[in-house]
């Protein structure tokens, strides 16, 4: 199981008004498999997990996105969640009048067709512990006054609840303290399993010291350009990326 695919991302081109920003992906993750994808700023890394999540502002113009064995290229963002693709946003959004219980709940009901309210408050109150989210926080409105750290738990909350296959986290530790760093991996390393694939995208190593590659890939200018394990890191923060060269 451990060396199963569970997304491939096949020559694939994505243009933002009408400029290409990615040139040319070949990916693939397996289940049961910890990644990483760095590069400096501008190198296309927020544009791959925003179009692997379906995001209509990012247009596919050539090449495929396989998750589980099936083409889900052309699906909405809402099928590809149901499907177990989860995003944890760089910049969570507020949404003032809908609670964070409320959305979790509503949410869950979608991906879940068995779903039991007495099992959602357990499972939630058990993961809010996990993640150190203070019971009063869930029924505050949606990242509403949240500060920065509370908002990146609230992403590792949701991603505990929707219980994903693929998790991707967009510079999840940007901004955090480290003691806001150590829970939000903690979240992490407790969803991981052997059926589930994590994706970190990150500028710095000090994420990947709490949450432990298997592989890094280095994106630059819109293609990936090298990969290799977790020594990797090491070596980007003490030489950068000037050392890397380009296809």
């Amino acid at each position: 199981m451990t060396n199963k695919k569970i997304l491939e991302i096949k020559n694939l081109h994505v243009e933002v008004d009408g400029k290409e920003i990615l040139k040319g992906i070949n990916l693939t993750l397996d289940v049961g498999k910890v990644n990483a994808l760095m590069g400096p700023n501008g190198s296309g890394k927020s544009t791959l997990v925003n179009t692997i999540m379906g995001h209509p502002k990012y247009k596919i113009t050539k090449g495929k996105i396989i998750f589980g064995g099936k083409d889900v290229t052309n699906f909405t963002p809402d099928k590809r969640a149901k499907l177990g693709i989860f995003l944890s946003f760089q910049y969570p959004r507020e949404i003032s009048g809908v609670s964070v219980s409320k959305f979790l709940k509503a949410t869950s009901k979608e991906i879940n067709p068995n779903f039991s309210l007495f099992e959602f408050k357990k499972k939630l109150k058990e993961n809010s512990e996990l993640v150190e989210i203070p019971n009063e926080m869930t029924e505050r409105y949606l990242n509403d006054g949240f500060s920065g750290g509370e908002k990146k738990k609230n992403e590792i909350l949701q991603m505990l609840m929707l219980d994903p296959k693929l998790v991707m986290l967009d510079e999840t530790d940007s901004g955090l303290d480290v003691d806001s760093l150590k829970t939000v991996a903690k979240g992490v390393n407790a969803l991981m399993n052997n059926k589930k694939c994590i994706f970190i995208i990150t500028h710095y190593k000090r994420i990947l010291e709490y949450i432990k590659p298997d592989k890094i890939f280095i994106m630059l200018n819109g293609k990936i350009v090298l990969d290799g394990d977790g020594k990797l890191a090491d070596e980007l923060e003490e030489k950068g990326y000037g050392w890397i060269e380009e296809d």
